[in-house]
């Protein structure tokens, strides 16, 4: 019951967002309920909504284990089988989704050229080992990238491996960082938020470079054929 309460009392103080204090509870609830497999459960999830902060979820499976709900062993074995399971969901949605699917959909987009499409998915066939297994350690795309994977219908035993390879890097970080911190595991926390907010202004930046060049590429097409429409 004392670890119950130190780890709500954690969990409440993680976030002053309403959802996601919500899912930290609910995560505590389920690790000292059912263990480590708690947390596997917690992280899968989180996989499958990105918005779902692991930067919480691994700290507190950390901070569980140095209180002694399960072995810090159990901690990094299980958040990693909830990355995995997350991972491969995912996967499974691209592989459902197909390239003709995902050509069709890019093809009806404004904008999108389905030349740039078919550059995107050489460059995936090329680098989607690398892709895979940094991608699991950068926010946002560590779910993003399982999509990718399975519409290029990646090799199912290499992704896994690399999941796993990068997932475990990835929440060992968080892990022991909140098993040795203790309650002072949100320092990491705020470390990692500063990491996502720079994800998201870089990817946000580049949005709307590629949305310049592309009008400006409209434009001067445009310009072009009204020339030589002038000429004839």
């Amino acid at each position: 019951m004392t670890t119950l309460i130190a780890l709500q009392a954690a969990a409440a103080d993680s976030s002053g967002d309403s959802l996601i204090s919500r899912f930290a509870d609910w995560s505590v609830h389920l690790m000292e309920v059912i263990g480590a497999p708690g947390a596997a459960l917690a992280i899968a999830l989180e996989n499958l909504f990105p918005p779902l902060p692991s930067e919480v979820i691994l700290p507190l499976a950390g901070f569980a284990a140095s209180r002694g709900s399960f072995s810090l062993f159990e901690a990094l074995l299980w958040t990693t089988i909830g990355s995995i399971v997350g991972a491969y969901a995912l996967y499974w949605v691209g592989r459902a989704l197909g390239r003709e699917r995902t050509r069709a959909i890019f093809g009806w987009l404004p904008l999108v050229d389905l030349n740039d499409v078919d550059k995107v998915e050489a460059w995936f066939d090329r680098n989607g080992s690398k892709a895979v297994f940094f991608g699991r350690m950068i926010p946002i795309f560590r779910s993003l990238i399982s999509i990718p994977a399975g519409i290029t219908k990646m090799n199912q035993a290499k992704f896994l491996g690399l999941t796993a390879a990068g997932s475990l890097i990835w929440n060992s970080i968080f892990v022991l960082s909140g098993y040795y911190l203790g309650e002072n595991w949100k320092v990491v926390e705020d470390y990692a938020d500063v990491f996502q907010k720079i994800v998201i202004v870089v990817v946000l930046a580049l949005l709307v470079l590629w949305l310049v060049l592309k009008i400006r590429k409209a434009r001067a097409k445009k310009a072009g054929m009204q020339g030589t429409d002038s000429a004839q």
